[in-house]
């Protein structure tokens, strides 16, 4: 996993009348009054020790801490995440409880079964999953979090999944990064 730096600071939206708490907030007025911007660096995005988490439609809620903050971002480059295109974030298993809606998640594995992937049935989100390469973990769509989106990361490893770790008894390696720049005019 590459530490994105103590340095790199994350500007997440919460809704305003969140009480999540979150350093440096404050309302945004190029968004509407609905939501307040807050910058986030690793450090103080650990801070927020239980964390909110939904599907678009709602139906499914879990709350969560993350093992290592923000420093856990990654995507995959597997035959599934190249598909699915999420942001994975670490939780411990005992650190993941779903508090609503669990009726109504649905599961998917292939290959050796091993990781299982939960989306919501009614939205198709996908949620979280077991991760096979440390069992005792989830991997979490960050945009699940309430307040992140895949946009708030300039940069994200991307992991080498077509070779799973497992596979070929080694580490996690880096196959390269993805990034995002936002378009200033719009």
């Amino acid at each position: 996993m590459t530490d994105i730096g103590q340095e790199q600071t994350v500007t997440i939206r919460i809704p305003a009348a969140s009480t999540a708490e979150a350093p440096q907030c404050k309302l945004s007025s190029s968004l509407s009054t609905r939501w307040k911007e807050c910058s986030l660096t690793p450090s103080n995005f650990d801070e927020r020790r239980e964390l909110e988490a939904a599907c678009h439609c709602g139906a499914v809620r879990f709350r969560l801490v993350l093992t290592d903050g923000l420093r856990s971002a990654r995507r995959c480059n597997c035959s599934y995440c190249s598909m699915r295109g999420a942001v994975a974030v670490s939780t411990n298993l005992e650190d993941l409880q779903v508090v609503q809606g669990s009726e109504k998640l649905t599961l998917y594995q292939f290959n050796t079964g091993q990781a299982k992937h939960y989306f919501c049935s009614v939205c198709g989100i996908y949620t979280f999953h077991s991760r096979r390469s440390i069992p005792t973990q989830y991997g979490v769509n960050a945009s699940c979090i309430e307040g992140l989106s895949p946009f708030d990361f300039a940069e994200v490893p991307v992991l080498e999944g077509r070779s799973h770790p497992k596979d070929r008894g080694g580490g996690s390696r880096t196959a390269g990064w993805l990034s995002y720049r936002s378009n200033e005019s719009v």
